[in-house]
Order: structure tokens, then sequence, then C-alpha cells
């Protein structure tokens, strides 16, 4: 005869050291940039601490990233991230960026009202300016004559591509179909924006003029592309992309995705890496100013 309250203990108690070893798990972040010729990874800086999201400075030599709520800077030869002071600002998400002159700092926050406003401020720190009083916002691209912003924002149940002036105004809605758009970066010649939109049912790349108009789709394939951002010099095309287990409309982080590189004028794609992430990765624009390198956040558990 089985002992059934035996092995009813013996479950619980699997079960139960499975979720102990769940909750012991620790999520480490690892910034690196990988070159675009030979897919070689640098390490920048590893920690324990979950950081997202880097941008790199118009002068080629510091990276940006975003860390429980505040925005950090670390050379790209690496060394120990020093804080950029935001005043009010403390629930920094990963939609953040640089003004292209390289004096001006862009976030997405939500200390003010538990949505996300875009505000700006001094590339070094300092009290922020709201740009969109309207939430959420998240911010993404800045045009390359640093007069617009363009982000993702929810209106009236929906989520579609916007544009605002960089000193502040009215907003322009450039997307009005069902579903998710997201991601917007402009090319450096200012013609076009990339973004991302579920329309046709998985997640995929487009591109529109910058009114809005003309839009056309990138990439045709099964899985779902995220975040797509041109190079400086409009050769390529970097993204990341999610398997086909996690709904199209989703971007969640610690996933298995691949960063991939596609050539512009051929339209060929290439893997440049297999690695654990998703959201945090490669939000916001992180080319090297050379289109050399792009830099990226993976993560592990350990």
């Amino acid at each position: 005869m089985i002992n059934t309250t035996l092995y009813g203990f013996t479950l619980i108690y699997t079960l139960s050291m499975m979720n102990m070893s769940a909750q012991k798990a620790v999520v480490e972040s690892t910034l690196q940039t990988i070159a675009i010729s030979s897919f070689e990874r640098d390490t920048i800086y590893h920690t324990q601490d979950h950081i997202e999201a880097p941008n790199w400075s118009p002068d080629g030599k510091t990276l940006i990233f975003n860390s429980a709520g505040l925005l950090y800077k670390i050379p790209v030869s690496g060394g120990i991230p020093e804080l950029i002071p935001t005043d009010f600002a403390k629930r920094i998400n990963n939609d953040h960026g640089i003004s292209p002159d390289g004096t001006q700092l862009v976030i997405s926050d939500q200390t003010e009202t538990g949505k996300s406003l875009i505000y700006t401020l001094p590339i070094d720190g300092g009290i922020p300016k709201k740009i969109t009083p309207l939430g959420p916002s998240y911010w993404h691209g800045w045009s390359p004559d640093g007069k617009t912003l363009a982000y993702c924002a929810e209106r009236n149940g929906n989520y579609d591509i916007y544009v605002i002036p960089a000193e502040g105004g009215e907003e322009i809605r450039l997307t009005s179909t069902e579903g998710l758009d997201d991601g917007p970066d402009y090319s450096l010649d200012g013609n076009s924006i990339y973004f991302n939109s579920v329309r046709t049912g998985t997640m995929q790349i487009w591109r529109m003029k910058p009114d809005g108009s003309d839009q056309e789709q990138i990439t045709t394939d099964k899985l779902n592309d995220w975040f797509a951002h041109p190079s400086p010099d409009g050769k390529w095309l970097v993204y990341v992309s999610f398997g086909t287990d996690v709904p199209a409309d989703k971007h969640p982080a610690n996933k298995n995705v691949q960063l991939r590189l596609m050539n512009l004028e051929t339209r060929d794609v290439r893997v440049m890496a297999k690695l654990f992430g998703g959201q945090g990765t490669i939000n916001v624009p992180s080319w090297s100013p050379d289109s050399q390198k792009v830099a990226f956040v993976s993560y592990s558990l350990k």
C-alpha cells in the first residue's frame, strides 16, 4: 500500500525547495559592446545590479544606462559607474537618450504622476524640464537636427507613435493602426523613422517618413522584432528579436533573444549574438558614433 501522506509531503517539500531556489536566484547584468565586422564582444561592466539600455555618447567615450530608477555613466574603457543627478526624477525607465549635439539628455520618468512622462535636462545632470504633459509617454528617438522628439504613447487605449518639439509644444500622432506601434528612431539624414508594429500579427520593423506618410514594412519573418536602430552612417539596422514563445505585443525581460543586423542596401540579415535578455537589452539608440559597434546589456541567472 502506498503511503500517500509521505508522498504528498515529499512533493510539497520539493516544490517548496524549488520556490526557495527561485527566490534566491540573482539576475546579473553585463554591459557589452559588439563589433559589427567580427561580432566580437568586449565587456565594459558586470554587476549584480539590474542595469538597462545603454546610450553611446556622441564623442564615443561614455555609455549611459539606467538602474533602479536612476541614470549612470561609465567610460567605454570601463570603470566605476557615476551617478548623473536628475533632481526629483527617481523613477527613470529604460527609454532615455542623448541629443545629437551631446549637450542634453532626454528621460522617461514616472515620479510625478505614476505614468511615464518625457523630460529633458543638461547632459551632466540637472533639473528635468517636462516635455509631454500627457502619459504614459516613452521616448525613443531624437531628430538629427535636434528639434523633434519621437516617442510611443498610449492615448485613448491605443499605443501609437507621436512626435513633439524638443522644447515642448503640441504632440502630433503619426500612426493610427489598431495594436501596438513602438520604438521610433530616426535615420541620421532625418528622412525616415524606423519603428516596430504588431499590425500584421507578428511584431515587425517598419519605416515611415517623419510626417508619418509612406509606412513600409522592413522585416517579414516569423520572429517578433523590436527596437530597430539605424547606424549613424545609414548602412545598418540593429534590432532585437524575440521567439514565437513570446506574445507579439510583449517584450519581457529574461528571455532568449537575438541581436540581429540588417544591411539596409541588400536587406540581408545576420545574427550578431544570441543572449539572455529582452527588456533592457537594446531599447534605445546605442550605436558607436563611427558605426562600428553596438552597446547592449545581457543578463544571467546565478
